[in-house]
């Protein structure tokens, strides 16, 4: 194996150039700007010390910046797994604890194990089985739970923590006479000064000018004084090395969330990799090695203090807008951030609970897709409601039962889906060697004693008695003018033991009652299976066709003056179903 597929950083690194370096300082510093708040705000969400959400943005960034394939993506703490954490550890520790904070840090090890495990036997395939549709709900359900989580500090008062969106609202309500109106003004102005400044001055770092103007007020008017809540004291310095906790049991107790963490943060990591290089043609994403770098910048980080981490899209983004051309940018926002934990953590003492809470709700609430809810009603009702219980089940439900009944969802629709395949008759296209489905087509000929049917999926024990059934009710339908039945396998890619078995009896069946069976299209695999299993000499080499014309041109070349009367045709096909 070569270098470069163990480390794609020696890729940009052989060809670096100072006109790459001035692209990705700009960027480096940018990225790091916006990670200092944002990283102690998802901290928080977490349920942690807002510390370690500088923690988290150090080692795992550099340790991605050299592993990963995508030289944009900006890994770090984000809300998504910040809230699966908290969601995960809130009911085996009170947060912000020592026994919560080390259950954090052991998660961050066992998903950066799953994941790097997941890339080197290859399973990043895995994420597909989260049908888009379900990460839609999931996800705009998430960012509600997380927006409406900030309430507490949003209007300065103390809510118990929940999950539960009905619970979060509920005892907003109860307290709100309590509400400190200073914080809510803080929070408020905080929430307009991010849009505002998005909307209109792109250019400037929304969320630096915030936490540096809300300190300096609360610092300068003493509003502790007036019970705004605010960080307080920092620890400054790196973050020490550490061991997770290794007992079976805490392990144990921490695998089902640790699994679903492994695949939601590498589904919305992968998701926008590959969405920043398709503006980039100079390298290509590779989901495995995502999932190995991803893995050991979890696995590695939980020995630094660090709580799980991914790619995130807002920072993702705002690296690409400001010029990052390699992984040396992510290495620069880590370096800036070494330097605030070293040197400027004191300056953080100041900073109001309700700001982070506003950069929180603002980052959180462009999650949720009232676009993607809409355009399903309109084209895919099915996909409509996938979305629907998922998002309903999550805010209901909880977090970690949301995305558990959106992975069922998924599974079942594929599972559905593959069970009732689309099977279509065929009819001529008058004048030509075409064959289209006669039920959406009316020009196109169907014949009166040929039967032409199309599978369009493989066939397997799940929908082999299906394909049977649809066989059997298109040939009551012909009636006694049936003589002859064409299956054209043109879409079939594979067919498994029960299938053949399901064929077999269908041509014996059938040829029993004079009705012959013809194949068109059989591809190399299924052709293959036929000849395994002695098929092929049952059918015959006569039955065989490479094209739909070719059999039809053969068909009605012979003779057969057997018929078989609509009556007998239809008792034979219940008995046979029986």
């Amino acid at each position: 194996m070569s270098l470069n597929k163990i480390l794609p950083s020696v890729d940009w690194l052989g060809s670096y150039t100072f006109a790459h370096f001035k692209n990705d300082l700009s960027a480096g510093l940018t990225v790091g700007i916006m990670l200092i708040p944002q990283g102690m705000a998802y901290a928080m969400i977490a349920g942690l010390p807002p510390i370690y959400g500088l923690y988290a943005s150090t080692i795992p960034l550099v340790l991605y910046a050299l592993l990963g394939t995508s030289r944009q993506l900006a890994v770090g703490p984000v809300a998504m797994v910040s809230l699966l954490t908290a969601a995960g550890i809130g009911t085996l520790a009170e947060g912000g604890t020592e026994r919560y904070i080390m259950l954090a840090i052991t998660l961050a090890f066992l998903v950066g194990l799953i994941q790097f495990l997941l890339g080197v036997f290859r399973l990043g395939f895995l994420v597909n089985f989260l049908s888009h549709p379900v990460i839609s709900g999931f996800t705009s359900a998430a960012a509600l739970i997380i927006g409406l989580s900030q309430l507490k500090h949003l209007l300065g008062i103390n809510l118990m923590g929940s999950h539960h969106v009905h619970e979060i609202v509920g005892q907003a309500i109860e307290r709100i006479s309590e509400t400190n109106w200073i914080t809510v003004g803080i929070g408020v102005g905080g929430i307009l000064l991010l849009l505002g400044l998005k909307k209109w001055a792109r250019a400037i770092p929304a969320p630096l000018v915030l936490v540096v103007g809300s300190i300096l007020l609360v610092y300068g008017l003493d509003l502790p004084a007036q019970e705004v809540k605010i960080v307080g004291a920092i620890p400054s310095g790196l973050p020490s090395f550490s061991m997770p906790d290794f007992n079976w049991t805490t392990v144990q107790s921490l695998l089902p969330i640790a699994l679903a963490i492994s695949l939601v943060s590498f589904m919305e990591s992968i998701a926008v990799a590959k969405a920043i290089q398709s503006k980039h043609k100079n390298y290509k994403v590779i989901p495995n090695q995502e999932l190995k770098a991803l893995g050991l910048a979890n696995l590695v980080g939980s020995f630094f203090q660090s709580y799980p981490v991914t790619g995130g899209f807002s920072r993702t983004a705002v690296n690409d807008q400001a010029g990052a051309k390699t992984g040396m940018a992510t290495i620069i926002s880590a370096l800036l951030i070494v330097l605030t934990l070293l040197f400027l953590t004191p300056l953080f003492y100041y900073l109001p609970k309700a700001v982070l809470a506003s950069i929180i709700m603002v980052a959180v609430f462009g999650l949720i897709d009232f676009q993607e809810a809409q355009h399903l009603w309109t084209t895919n009702r099915t996909d409509f409601w996938m979305l629907a219980v998922t998002f309903i089940a999550t805010l209901g439900l909880g977090i970690e039962q949301g995305i558990g009944i959106g992975v069922l969802l998924s599974l079942a629709m594929i599972i559905f889906q593959t069970t009732r395949p689309h099977i279509a008759e065929l009819g001529q296209v008058p004048h030509t060697h075409f064959y289209r489905n006669v039920d959406r087509f009316d020009q196109v000929t169907a014949f009166e004693d040929l039967l032409i049917l199309r599978c369009d999926a493989q066939l397997y024990f799940a929908n082999s008695n299906y394909f049977r059934t649809i066989v059997d009710e298109k040939a009551i339908e012909k009636g006694n003018s049936l003589k002859n039945i064409l299956l054209n396998f043109d879409s079939i890619n594979n067919i498994d033991s029960s299938a053949i078995h399901m064929v077999e009896e269908l041509i014996k069946d059938y040829r029993s009652h004079s009705i012959d069976v013809f194949f068109s299209g059989i591809k190399g695999p299924v052709r293959d299976a036929f000849e395994r299993a002695k098929l092929t000499e049952l059918i015959g080499a006569d039955h065989c066709f490479m094209s739909v014309q070719e059999a039809v041109n053969q068909i009605q070349g012979k003779q057969n003056g057997r018929t078989v009367s609509a009556n007998q045709l239809q008792s034979f096909v219940l008995q046979t179903n029986a």
